[in-house]
Protein backbone atom coordinates (compact mmCIF):
# COMPACT_ATOMS: atom_id res chain seq x y z
CA UNK A 1 0.00 0.00 0.00
CA UNK A 2 2.84 2.47 0.89
CA UNK A 3 4.65 2.07 -2.79
CA UNK A 4 1.55 2.54 -4.42
CA UNK A 5 0.79 5.99 -2.42
CA UNK A 6 4.43 6.85 -3.49
CA UNK A 7 3.88 6.07 -7.19
CA UNK A 8 0.62 8.37 -7.25
CA UNK A 9 2.75 10.87 -5.16
CA UNK A 10 5.29 10.90 -8.10
CA UNK A 11 2.98 10.37 -10.41
CA UNK A 12 0.74 13.59 -9.64
CA UNK A 13 4.06 16.04 -9.12
CA UNK A 14 5.20 14.48 -13.09
CA UNK A 15 1.79 16.13 -14.37
CA UNK A 16 2.20 18.87 -12.27
CA UNK A 17 5.57 19.86 -13.68
CA UNK A 18 4.03 19.55 -17.19
CA UNK A 19 2.19 22.50 -16.64
CA UNK A 20 4.06 25.33 -17.51
CA UNK A 21 4.72 28.69 -15.32
CA UNK A 22 2.72 30.50 -17.87
CA UNK A 23 0.10 27.97 -17.23
CA UNK A 24 -0.26 28.41 -13.75
CA UNK A 25 -2.72 30.97 -14.01
CA UNK A 26 -6.54 31.90 -13.01
CA UNK A 27 -8.71 33.32 -16.01
CA UNK A 28 -11.87 34.31 -16.16
CA UNK A 29 -14.52 33.02 -18.93
CA UNK A 30 -15.66 35.20 -20.76
CA UNK A 31 -19.06 37.23 -19.84
CA UNK A 32 -18.71 35.22 -16.69
CA UNK A 33 -17.64 35.19 -13.18
CA UNK A 34 -16.36 31.68 -13.59
CA UNK A 35 -12.55 31.48 -13.02
CA UNK A 36 -10.20 28.55 -14.41
CA UNK A 37 -6.91 27.49 -13.18
CA UNK A 38 -5.37 26.93 -16.89
CA UNK A 39 -2.93 24.14 -15.02
CA UNK A 40 -6.03 22.01 -14.23
CA UNK A 41 -7.94 23.02 -17.60
CA UNK A 42 -5.36 21.78 -19.58
CA UNK A 43 -3.63 19.13 -17.62
CA UNK A 44 -2.37 16.29 -20.15
CA UNK A 45 -3.77 17.86 -23.01
CA UNK A 46 -2.41 19.66 -26.34
CA UNK A 47 -3.53 23.15 -26.14
CA UNK A 48 -3.67 26.00 -28.83
CA UNK A 49 -3.66 29.52 -27.84
CA UNK A 50 -5.13 32.36 -29.93
CA UNK A 51 -5.50 35.89 -29.37
CA UNK A 52 -9.34 36.72 -30.92
CA UNK A 53 -10.97 39.62 -32.11
CA UNK A 54 -14.50 40.09 -33.23
CA UNK A 55 -14.00 42.62 -35.76
CA UNK A 56 -10.83 41.18 -37.48
CA UNK A 57 -10.92 40.08 -40.95
CA UNK A 58 -9.62 37.03 -40.02
CA UNK A 59 -12.55 36.39 -37.25
CA UNK A 60 -13.83 33.60 -40.06
CA UNK A 61 -11.08 31.46 -38.39
CA UNK A 62 -13.41 31.01 -35.06
CA UNK A 63 -15.20 28.43 -37.22
CA UNK A 64 -12.22 26.58 -38.00
CA UNK A 65 -11.18 26.67 -34.19
CA UNK A 66 -14.74 25.24 -33.43
CA UNK A 67 -14.32 22.64 -36.48
CA UNK A 68 -10.87 21.67 -34.85
CA UNK A 69 -12.21 21.56 -31.17
CA UNK A 70 -14.82 19.13 -32.15
CA UNK A 71 -13.05 17.17 -33.97
CA UNK A 72 -10.04 16.42 -31.69
CA UNK A 73 -11.03 17.34 -28.57
CA UNK A 74 -12.50 13.37 -27.17
CA UNK A 75 -8.47 12.82 -28.61
CA UNK A 76 -7.37 15.31 -25.91
CA UNK A 77 -7.18 18.48 -28.10
CA UNK A 78 -7.89 21.90 -25.94
CA UNK A 79 -8.61 25.45 -27.77
CA UNK A 80 -8.34 28.19 -25.76
CA UNK A 81 -9.59 31.77 -27.02
CA UNK A 82 -8.30 34.96 -25.51
CA UNK A 83 -9.88 38.19 -26.98
CA UNK A 84 -7.77 41.24 -27.14
CA UNK A 85 -8.19 44.71 -28.41
CA UNK A 86 -4.61 45.06 -28.96
CA UNK A 87 -4.86 45.52 -32.37
CA UNK A 88 -8.20 48.14 -32.00
CA UNK A 89 -10.79 45.16 -33.47
CA UNK A 90 -12.66 43.56 -30.26
CA UNK A 91 -15.63 44.79 -28.93
CA UNK A 92 -16.12 47.27 -26.15
CA UNK A 93 -17.82 44.93 -24.01
CA UNK A 94 -18.19 41.19 -23.17
CA UNK A 95 -21.43 40.35 -23.68
CA UNK A 96 -21.36 41.78 -27.36
CA UNK A 97 -17.74 39.45 -27.63
CA UNK A 98 -19.61 36.29 -26.31
CA UNK A 99 -22.41 37.36 -28.54
CA UNK A 100 -19.95 37.07 -31.85
CA UNK A 101 -18.35 34.16 -30.51
CA UNK A 102 -21.15 32.00 -29.72
CA UNK A 103 -24.07 33.02 -31.65
CA UNK A 104 -22.18 34.18 -35.02
CA UNK A 105 -19.80 31.70 -34.84
CA UNK A 106 -20.96 28.64 -32.69
CA UNK A 107 -17.81 29.12 -30.46
CA UNK A 108 -17.81 26.06 -27.64
CA UNK A 109 -14.58 25.93 -26.66
CA UNK A 110 -13.59 28.35 -23.63
CA UNK A 111 -13.42 31.50 -24.51
CA UNK A 112 -11.91 34.34 -21.47
CA UNK A 113 -12.07 37.84 -20.41
CA UNK A 114 -10.22 40.62 -23.25
CA UNK A 115 -6.90 40.68 -22.20
CA UNK A 116 -3.35 42.40 -23.15
CA UNK A 117 -1.08 39.89 -25.77
CA UNK A 118 1.41 41.77 -26.75
CA UNK A 119 4.26 44.37 -25.02
CA UNK A 120 4.88 45.17 -21.38
CA UNK A 121 1.02 44.88 -20.77
CA UNK A 122 0.89 41.38 -21.72
CA UNK A 123 -0.84 39.47 -19.72
CA UNK A 124 1.74 36.57 -17.95
CA UNK A 125 0.33 33.98 -20.45
CA UNK A 126 1.13 35.50 -23.32
CA UNK A 127 4.58 36.98 -22.20
CA UNK A 128 5.35 33.32 -21.91
CA UNK A 129 4.30 31.89 -24.63
CA UNK A 130 6.22 34.37 -26.74
CA UNK A 131 9.26 33.86 -24.54
CA UNK A 132 8.51 30.23 -24.88
CA UNK A 133 8.58 30.75 -29.22
CA UNK A 134 12.12 33.23 -28.93
CA UNK A 135 10.01 36.36 -28.62
CA UNK A 136 7.20 35.94 -31.25
CA UNK A 137 4.64 37.94 -29.37
CA UNK A 138 1.25 38.65 -31.36
CA UNK A 139 1.62 41.00 -34.23
CA UNK A 140 -1.70 40.59 -35.34
CA UNK A 141 -5.21 39.07 -34.34
CA UNK A 142 -5.45 35.36 -34.22
CA UNK A 143 -1.80 34.09 -33.35
CA UNK A 144 -1.55 30.46 -32.92
CA UNK A 145 0.80 29.20 -30.58
CA UNK A 146 1.02 25.14 -29.92
CA UNK A 147 1.53 23.34 -26.24
CA UNK A 148 2.17 20.02 -26.20
CA UNK A 149 0.90 17.50 -23.69
CA UNK A 150 3.91 17.96 -21.78
CA UNK A 151 3.84 21.42 -21.67
CA UNK A 152 6.55 22.63 -23.84
CA UNK A 153 5.74 25.00 -27.17
CA UNK A 154 5.72 22.95 -29.88
CA UNK A 155 5.05 25.68 -32.73
CA UNK A 156 3.42 29.53 -33.03
CA UNK A 157 1.86 30.55 -36.07
CA UNK A 158 0.65 34.23 -37.64
CA UNK A 159 -2.76 35.45 -37.93
CA UNK A 160 -2.79 34.19 -41.69
CA UNK A 161 -2.12 30.62 -40.97
CA UNK A 162 -5.46 28.96 -40.93
CA UNK A 163 -5.70 26.70 -38.30
CA UNK A 164 -7.55 23.82 -40.44
CA UNK A 165 -4.51 23.62 -42.24
CA UNK A 166 -1.26 22.01 -42.38
CA UNK A 167 1.32 22.44 -41.41
CA UNK A 168 -0.14 23.46 -38.29
CA UNK A 169 -3.41 20.98 -38.44
CA UNK A 170 -0.89 17.94 -38.73
CA UNK A 171 1.49 19.27 -35.75
CA UNK A 172 -1.69 19.04 -33.67
CA UNK A 173 -2.75 15.39 -35.19
CA UNK A 174 1.30 14.58 -34.48
CA UNK A 175 0.88 16.18 -30.89
CA UNK A 176 -2.38 14.56 -30.10
CA UNK A 177 -0.49 11.01 -31.04
CA UNK A 178 -3.34 9.98 -33.72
Amino acid sequence: MKWFTLLLMLGSGAVSAACPDYFNVEMRELNSTQRHNLCQLTEGKVVLVVNTASYCGYSGQFRDLEALYQGYKEKGLMVLGFPSNDFWQEAGNENKTAEVCRRDYGVTFPMFNRVAVRGSDAVPLFKGLAAAADGDAPNWNFHKYLVGRDGKLIASYGANQNPSDDPLKQQIIDALGH
